[in-house]
């Protein structure tokens, strides 16, 4: 909650860039471009959008290690609602393949991957559905917090402790669906919203038929990462940490028959949930300290 609620970063203001996608919506983008030729690309978490501070805090750093980034926002998130019924779920690669084929149609010569709690499964996915196709100038991926058991990480969010989360994740995501409902009151009712207390009813209500699932059970199961962290063929570093409340004791793999040849997982004691605070006189997180020493070893 602390960085959250307190933490600021400065940095300077990006370029916008509003990139069109082939069913007639757009993705928000934010660039930070200082003439480099590698390109880092940033996927932010559940309701969060490109300027939250784990983003502009992991951006601040690698501006300074000479990386251009580009932290970009999912359907709906970063103030502006999309145009379709859809918008984002931890499975929608189709939205970051597009953004990474942007952004190496831009002559970068390598370029990082870096996401954090739905961003990182969704960044792990996309690299294991790309598997052996994967662009060769793509060398790596750092991914924090990521729920890589869906239906797992639902019931940790069910349980009463973690009650708090829930009901903040809820009243974001009643604003979006009241404006859902009004622009396509034919798809979406908002009656009885109130009721809902888990994802297990959010998604089995909206996030699974909006987006071509059978019901939350479907989604969850095509849209874990998990599964493919053994076709993932880049150095790919993913950090959960012990004390993370949203995370089930399967987003903890450690069999290499799960994670494969190129993926490592660090599970440090602290940290939270996309939290990893650190006072140090520069402003750096541990976690952004973290991305820097692992792109150090495979640049």
């Amino acid at each position: 909650m602390w960085p959250s609620l307190f933490r600021k970063v400065r940095i300077e203001d990006p370029q916008p860039e509003a990139l069109p996608t082939a069913d007639n919506d757009e993705l928000h983008l934010d660039w930070y471009r200082q003439g480099s030729n590698r390109l880092a690309i940033v996927s932010h978490g559940l309701e969060g959008h490109s300027r939250r501070p784990y983003v502009l805090g992991l951006t601040r750093a690698l501006l300074a290690e000479g990386w251009d980034v580009l932290a970009w926002n999912f359907r709906s998130c970063g103030g502006v609602m999309n145009h379709q019924p859809r918008f984002y779920h931890s499975g929608a690669t189709e939205d970051l393949r597009q953004v990474v084929d942007h952004g190496l149609a831009q002559d970068y010569q390598t370029v990082f991957l870096s996401g954090f709690s739905m961003g990182g499964n969704l960044t792990l996915l996309y690299l294991g559905e790309q598997g052996e196709r994967v662009d060769s100038r793509i060398c790596g991926a750092v991914a924090y917090s990521v729920p890589c058991d869906l239906a797992g990480s639902a019931d940790m969010l069910a349980l009463p402790s973690r009650r708090i989360y829930m009901q903040r994740f809820l009243k974001d995501l009643r604003v979006k669906m009241d404006e859902k409902a009004r622009r396509f009151p034919d798809l979406i009712d908002v009656s009885g919203f109130d009721a809902i207390q888990t994802f297990h009813e959010f998604d089995d209500r909206y996030t699974a038929p909006l987006h071509g699932f059978k019901d939350a059970a479907d989604y969850w199961a095509q849209c874990s990462a998990l599964g493919r962290l053994k076709d993932i063929r880049v150095p790919a570093l993913m950090v959960n940490a012990a004390d993370d409340p949203f995370l089930s004791a399967k987003c903890f793999p450690e069999s290499p028959s799960l994670l494969g040849a190129h993926v490592r997982l660090d599970a440090p004691k602290w940290g939270g949930h996309v939290g990893f605070v650190e006072h140090g006189r520069d402003g750096y997180y541990w976690s952004e300290r973290r991305a820097l020493a692992f792109l150090q070893g495979v640049v």
